[in-house]
């Protein structure tokens, strides 16, 4: 398989996490052991439509621009890094006043969102090395 076949299924799945993400935490209870404030949901929201914008933009001009390629690769570390701290939310809290863990009706547990947001970084990595043979 070639790999701008890959890097353009990545990045339609990237656009799938971010939108996912958005829609899953602007739900009034989201899962996990702690809340996300909409602040990081929009900094992730923000970040990744950058990204995908970007990356597109970079893949449909043939690669004539690298300074797109770059910034959108920029835009999908951050992606990638605030896309883990939400995912910090499934930590365990422990102590007197910790709560439970609270489940949405998305799946039972963090698996949702770990196959998204280490997949997200996964994704990144592999653009990171295309945009690097690319060049």
């Amino acid at each position: 398989m070639k790999p701008e076949y890959i890097v353009v299924v990545l990045t339609f799945l990237s656009a799938v996490v971010v939108v996912l993400t958005r829609v899953r935490l602007s739900q009034a209870r989201a899962a996990g052991q702690a809340q996300v404030g909409m602040g990081t949901v929009n900094a992730h929201t923000a970040c990744g439509t950058v990204a995908v914008v970007l990356w597109v933009a970079f893949l449909a001009t043939g690669h004539d621009s690298s300074l797109l390629g770059v910034v959108g690769l920029f835009s999908y570390w951050l992606t990638a890094v605030v896309g883990l701290l939400i995912l910090w939310r499934w930590k365990p809290s422990h102590g007197r006043h910790a709560s439970s863990t609270t489940d949405d009706s998305w799946s039972e547990g963090p698996g949702l969102s770990i196959l998204a947001h280490v997949g997200m970084l996964v994704g990144v990595l592999v653009f990171t090395w295309y945009f690097g043979t690319q060049s």
